[in-house]
């Protein structure tokens, strides 16, 4: 809030919970800007802003914006690619410790006082990420931090995205899942990505391999997961996202021991939530000034007023 504060003789910033539809569409017919979390945002609602201008993304994924209205009705959206990449690589980091060390039952069996664990399972299949091969799906700002961190602790890493970049690194996916011994997934949720691993793609992983997921949950078949996990043919997940937020309490992936859950916050640090609000004000700024806007990405840049 201290961001925003110094800009208060021009910026009026009124909130809402995500789930308050009666405050937000009060709000609608006056606001020239949304800034935008998780909540999703039809085009029927956008429709309730006559004096919209921008729809900024808190964050990188646009998919629960309904970008194409926005542009038919001449709305710009934005987002931050990279602004919250230092909190989601580390979430991702956590995740592949947590799970690869069983952090959840250890836990709590120390809390039962249980005392030294008596799994000799522990000392034979948990491992340290440094001598781990861990595979990026996805290669963009969040994962070139995992990777840094991962080498950091001394792991090897590859990476695959939709083309070869000449580097030693790259795999094509079916390569890249065979050679992981952690897979962590760092793509958009697009038609071309909805359920992309899937059966097929579980069974090419290494027996006893590692997924962690912090980007979206319709990335993975969630059921084939389960049967990976509850077989045995996958040692472990890490999760932050599902195919449908917020978790249903009776999806089976959350009653299962060798699963790590997160409900989608691996992003959510002050840290993050300061710079986003840096570039939120700042593209503000530009819309009042009739600048051009950063990070737009239905096309609209000119920052100009829109008259519909």
């Amino acid at each position: 809030m201290d961001i925003v504060a110094p800009e208060s003789d021009w910026l009026d910033v009124r909130w809402c919970h995500e789930d308050d539809d009666q405050t937000l569409h009060r709000e609608l017919p006056e606001a020239e800007v949304i800034w935008h979390v998780l909540r999703p945002l039809p085009g029927a609602e956008l429709r309730l802003g006559p004096r919209l201008r921008l729809v900024h993304k808190l964050g990188a994924g646009v998919n629960t914006i309904d970008v194409d209205a926005a542009t038919e009705l001449g709305i710009a959206v934005a987002n931050m690619p990279g602004a919250n990449a230092p909190s989601v690589a580390e979430g991702a980091v956590l995740l592949m410790l947590a799970a690869l060390r069983r952090l959840p039952a250890l836990d709590r069996a120390t809390r039962q006082g249980l005392g030294w664990p008596t799994d000799a399972t522990l000392g034979e299949t948990v491992r340290d990420i440094g001598s781990c091969t861990v595979g990026l799906v996805g290669y963009g700002n969040i994962a070139k931090r995992v990777e840094q961190i991962v080498h950091a602790m001394g792991g090897t890493v590859l990476h695959t995205n939709t083309a070869d970049d000449g580097t030693d690194a790259w795999r094509p996916l079916p390569d890249l899942l065979a050679e992981s011994d952690i897979v962590s997934l760092h793509l958009p949720l697009t038609p071309a990505t909805d359920k992309l691993i899937n059966r097929a793609a579980l069974a090419a992983m290494k027996p006893h391999a590692l997924l962690v997921n912090t980007s979206r949950g319709g990335v993975i078949d969630e059921a084939a997961l389960v049967d990976a996990l509850r077989s045995g043919r996958l040692a472990a997940a890490g999760l932050d996202v599902f195919a449908e937020e917020p978790v249903d309490p009776a999806n089976p992936l959350l009653g299962l021991d060798n699963v790590v859950v997160t409900p989608h916050v691996t992003w959510f640090t002050a840290d993050t939530m300061r710079r986003y609000l840096v570039q939120a004000v700042d593209n503000c700024r530009r819309l009042r000034d009739g600048d051009t806007l950063v990070n737009v990405v239905n096309g609209r840049q000119d920052g100009k007023r829109i008259d519909r």
